[in-house]
């Protein structure tokens, strides 16, 4: 057992993507850190979510593709190979190890102790360790809370006697069920449903709205609704869940119960219905704040409820945007922003600019990958004009895009751009369709940068790719 007290400048709560890189950052800037982890370093995402989803979808969307193109059709005609998408799957998550994150912790000099964190006061955080030992850990200067979030589960009638998979059962089941059932119309109930449908399972998604991927462009979700149905998922829409039970034991047919007196029978449920934030027992009631709640944080993830600026929260835990890459963009601010503090530095050191996480406000990327993908960043036009913005929205279905007939026959999708006239730039963009996801990089960097349309017109796309579709974006707003 250990039972120890220690002292660094930086205490980190949370050894995912973004206490990885508050750690690295924070260490760069010269201040003792160490970081604290119950599970595995590495986070939600190396195991759970991005990386072991994308594992799956991949041969998904490239089976996929192959099929639109002449000459390969027959050659992929047959199913996957399951055990080696599964194999394959297992790869990239290191079979659940995370021995290759120590080694990288260790060379950047970052302590690691691995235990349930929970603040004991200000600057305070107790470690209760495997063995049952304490670790008392006192940060001069920072505690950061990267604590992530975890699925969020509806008050359903009996659905707490009964075992279903959220996205960690997902993205990390060794047997494709015979029968799906997903609950839910947001990014991971499509990727899921499209993945294990095309690894043989008959999936029955059920949306309680009117459309998938709400909030987003609406040809978004009527193109990815569209997919979903030619590859065989069942997609019901104004479908609510009133009651869910499992028949003879933990491992029987689950059968769930719908709103309108329907009843469904399933080998697995999924639930995909939102996130919570895993704040419910960090202590944050030793400090005033209230456990499992969000920690509302300012540009510079600092928590605006706690006084002396002493406590961070950073990544989906501030519920500024639950994506890892934002997430990890919010950790080198944030790692930056205390090393300044900390040594009496500007926080604008006239190199990357002021420290503040503007890019989670104004530009947040994300791919979604689905058959079609879909990739969007900035504003949408309902979002712009709900902020006043004069708008012109110009449309292109990628028919006249030379690359697209070459990607794919029969290629099939739309781009938006929205423009605001009163500034003469882009403010958001959306791409549905095979392979656009790479696409999404140009689109961050014009809304990012605020470039010109006048100026984009110069920016020459090459012949023939899909990104000529930036050309035809062009053309349609210059009339």
């Amino acid at each position: 057992m250990d039972d120890t007290s220690r002292t660094y400048d930086v205490v980190v709560i949370g050894a995912g993507p973004v206490g990885e890189n508050v750690a690295d950052r924070t260490k760069a800037a010269g201040l003792s850190t160490v970081i604290v982890e119950s599970e595995l370093l590495g986070g939600e995402c190396s195991y759970y979510a991005c990386e072991p989803s994308k594992a799956l979808l991949r041969p998904v969307l490239a089976r996929a593709d192959a099929r639109r193109v002449p000459g390969l059709r027959k050659a992929v005609a047959g199913p996957l190979d399951v055990p080696a998408v599964l194999a394959h799957r297992d790869d990239i998550v290191f079979h659940w190890q995370d021995d290759g994150q120590v080694e990288w912790l260790n060379s950047v000099a970052v302590d690691i102790v691995r235990g349930h964190g929970r603040l004991d006061g200000p600057r305070q955080v107790v470690v209760t360790t495997p063995d049952g030992g304490t670790v008392r850990l006192t940060a001069r200067h920072v505690v950061a809370v990267c604590t992530g979030t975890r699925a969020a589960l509806p008050d359903l009638p009996g659905l707490d006697g009964v075992r279903v998979w959220t996205s960690r059962e997902a993205t990390s089941s060794s047997a494709v069920p015979g029968r799906l059932v997903v609950v839910g119309g947001g990014v991971v109930a499509v990727e899921m449903a499209t993945a294990w449908r095309a690894l043989g399972s008959e999936v029955t998604q059920l949306v309680r709205g009117s459309g998938l991927l709400a909030g987003r462009e609406p040809f978004a979700g009527e193109l990815v609704a569209e997919g979903l149905r030619e590859a065989g998922v069942d997609v019901r829409f104004g479908a609510s869940v009133t009651s869910v039970a499992r028949e003879d034991g933990p491992d029987g047919e689950a059968r769930i119960t719908l709103a309108d007196g329907d009843q469904l029978v399933a080998d697995e449920i999924l639930f995909a219905t939102g996130r919570a934030p895993r704040t419910d027992d960090i202590g944050l009631e030793t400090i005033g704040l209230t456990p499992g709640d969000w920690l509302r944080a300012d540009g510079t993830c600092r928590v605006t409820a706690v006084e002396d600026g002493w406590l961070y929260a950073v990544g989906d835990v501030n519920h500024r945007v639950l994506m890892t890459h934002q997430g990890k963009y919010q950790a080198r601010i944030a790692g930056a922003v205390i090393g300044a503090r900390v040594h009496g530095e500007p926080l604008d050191d006239g190199k990357w600019g002021a420290h503040v996480t503007t890019a989670d406000s104004e530009a947040v990327p994300q791919v979604v990958f689905t058959d079609p993908e879909v990739a969007f960043v900035g504003l949408t036009a309902q979002e712009a004009e709900r902020a006043g913005r004069r708008i012109q929205v110009v449309d292109n279905d990628f028919q006249s895009v030379a690359g697209a007939a070459q990607y794919a026959e029969g290629f099939r999708g739309q781009a938006r751009m929205v423009v605001d006239l009163d500034r003469g730039t882009v403010i958001g963009v959306t791409f549905v369709g095979p392979g656009i996801g790479e696409l999404l990089q140009s689109a961050t960097i014009a809304v990012v940068s605020e470039v010109p349309v006048e100026r984009l017109w110069h920016a020459v796309p090459a012949f023939p790719t899909i990104s000529e579709v930036w050309l035809r974006l062009m053309e349609a707003y210059r009339g």
